[in-house]
């Protein structure tokens, strides 16, 4: 069960980038053209941009990965091997920030943005050609002095607490390659001071479709009367975030703790 009170470091942010300590990077998933995307973004840079109006997105596919789009460990190393070998010439002939790392489609991208781009585009075609020349490679500089690309495609629609809280459990699921296509029996946890409270939720729950699972009394703890319970339900990003919002302020109404979630299946 994935208590909402702790959030997830994304687990290969240290293999991909070396951070700062004023660096702030977490990670979600978003959905696109009806296929999972993993966006890791540093939110520093949303209160403080540096001056570089140049955007570079770089990318490279793997086939060692999952239906889902997720890389498998060794398609991951594939695409952390990728990353250095653009980190360095990006490093030698501009400055720059890398901003975010995607995933999508079995294809991992940095995200920059740099301050010059002479030579970059040749450079790194060069490269392609040199080491990466049997690969569907992806290049794209563009002037983007407003980081519009930052905003509007990398920063997160919803940065509600509810929201990083279940990227945390869903990040784990993409990378075990589990399909977000499919619906599932989603388990469910909500806890109680009174069991007159507990009671009134199930009733709005069952109202909902909800199965009550489980009753139980745990004297040890501030709210004993807990309840489980579950559904069968799609596990995408947006319809996650959507009902978990709605079950956390249900169990707040009859005065409860929603206590998260988890699905019956985590191997593909």
């Amino acid at each position: 069960m994935i208590n909402f009170k702790y959030f997830f470091v994304f687990f290969f942010l240290a293999s991909l980038v070396v951070t700062a300590q004023e660096d702030d990077w977490d990670t979600y998933l978003t959905e696109k053209e009806k296929q999972i995307m993993s966006i890791t973004l540093n939110f520093k840079y949303v209160l403080a941009k540096p001056n570089y109006k140049n955007l570079l997105i770089v990318g490279s596919p793997t086939r060692k990965c999952y239906q889902n789009g997720a890389p498998k460990s060794e398609g991951l190393e594939e695409i952390y091997t990728f990353s250095d070998s653009i980190a360095s010439i990006v490093n030698r002939l501009t400055k720059n920030r890398l901003v975010g790392i995607l995933t999508y489609k079995c294809t991992g991208f940095d995200v920059y943005y740099v301050k010059d781009t002479m030579n970059l585009r040749n450079s790194i075609n060069s490269l392609f050609q040199t080491h990466f020349k049997n690969k569907k490679n992806y290049l794209v500089i563009d002037r983007d002095k407003r980081w519009k690309y930052f905003t509007e495609v990398l920063y997160p629609k919803d940065i509600s607490d509810n929201f990083f809280a279940n990227q945390e459990y869903l990040n784990q699921l993409f990378y075990k390659g589990i399909d977000f296509s499919k619906k599932r029996k989603i388990t469910h946890w909500a806890s109680f001071k009174k069991e007159k409270k507990r009671q009134q939720l199930i009733e709005k729950i069952k109202v909902l479709s909800f199965k009550v699972d489980s009753l139980k009394l745990k004297k040890e703890i501030k709210q004993p009367f807990e309840v489980q319970f579950s559904r069968e339900d799609d596990i995408k990003p947006d319809f996650i975030n959507e009902a978990t919002r709605l079950l956390g302020l249900l169990s707040e109404r009859y005065s409860g703790f929603y206590d998260g979630w988890e699905i019956e299946n985590t191997k593909e």
